[in-house]
């Protein structure tokens, strides 16, 4: 099956909130250089509960508005939110308010989480089919309360009755909504296709290492076949959410590595990801990729654009694929 249809890629920073990204004030200098340095976004992590007694952890919510505050550009994030660990009235009151501070640049993303320890240190239960649940029945509210009509919902884990909720966000439809999932999981890329963009990631992959383009162009493949079963091409289910978006606004989104030295050698890194149809490349950024004067210096040098913006690297014929598996 072929790729998504292409369209203009954008560029993304990607940051812990942990460790000596706990800071709030270094995550608000680093997303305004961002604006300033070319970048299409600024993505935060969404850590909870510490790894260790000694590690600090800050709120990405509160540290995102302050940077909406502070840029004009910028579509923003928190990537991934652990949503069956939330309340999803107060996520959606805290998403509208943040999507009007900045103007309606807010992208909401969302996924099981990948820590169960994080659900048994608040006392919830870890298990992945109880946090699948919560997660899909947390959307559907969301969606319903973001509408700003009146809403019920009843089901085993959140229930609202006949709620409205004023104001709603300037954005249209709604916020745009990617989940996340680690392929090969199925489940979690045919929750994606329910709403406006797919972020995953590959079973043993770590921080320094990046999912095949061939892996990419296969999860594509999968959800876009169950996107045409939700669009009615098949026999369609009939809960698919409200305003679903077309293939040609659906979003597929993934980490990676560039080093940021030279740009026609990083854009040949990303090439083959936008041939598979990447539409958002998040730079994959942390204690992880060495001391924060290097990770400053990486967003300082700006997205892994080609030098020619005409170009297409992936239509030179020179298809350079990526060093995957290793730093």
């Amino acid at each position: 099956m072929d790729a998504m249809p292409q369209r203009p890629l954008r560029y993304a920073v990607g940051l812990p909130n942990r460790r000596e990204y706990a800071d709030p004030r270094l995550l608000r200098e680093l997303g305004v250089l961002a604006e300033r340095s070319g970048w299409d976004g600024f993505f935060l992590w969404d850590g909870q509960v510490a790894e260790h007694p000694d590690e600090h952890l800050t709120d990405s919510w509160t540290t995102l508005a302050a940077i909406a505050a502070d840029t004009e550009r910028l579509r923003l994030g928190v990537m991934v939110s652990v949503l069956a660990l939330k309340r999803p009235a107060e996520v959606a009151r805290a998403t509208v308010a943040l999507d009007l501070l900045s103007g309606g640049r807010l992208i909401f993303g969302a996924g099981l989480g990948s820590s169960a320890a994080e659900f048994q240190a608040l006392g919830q239960d870890p298990d992945p089919r109880v946090r699948a649940e919560k997660l899909d029945e947390a959307l559907h509210v969301l969606d319903g309360l973001w509408t700003g009509r009146p809403f019920t919902f009843h089901g085993r884990w959140f229930t609202v009755t006949d709620l409205t909720f004023q104001p709603v966000s300037p954005q249209r439809p709604r916020i745009p909504v990617w989940i996340a999932g680690t392929w090969p999981a199925r489940r979690p890329m045919r929750r994606a296709a329910q709403w406006d963009g797919v972020f995953p990631t590959r079973a043993g992959v770590g921080h320094a290492e990046m999912m095949p383009p061939a892996d990419l162009e296969t999860v594509v493949s999968y959800v876009r076949a169950q996107r045409a079963v939700r669009n009615g091409q098949f026999d369609a289910p009939s809960d698919a959410p409200s305003d679903a978006s077309s293939d040609a606004s659906f979003d597929v989104v993934m980490e990676g590595r560039t080093s940021g030295l030279r740009r026609d050698a990083d854009a040949m890194v990303v090439a083959p990801y936008r041939a598979a149809g990447l539409t958002w490349w998040v730079e994959k950024l942390g204690w992880f990729r060495g001391p924060v004067e290097l990770v400053r210096a990486r967003i300082r040098s700006g997205p892994p654009v080609p030098v020619d913006p005409g170009a297409d690297p992936v239509g030179t014929g020179c298809r350079t694929e990526p060093v995957v598996g290793r730093p």
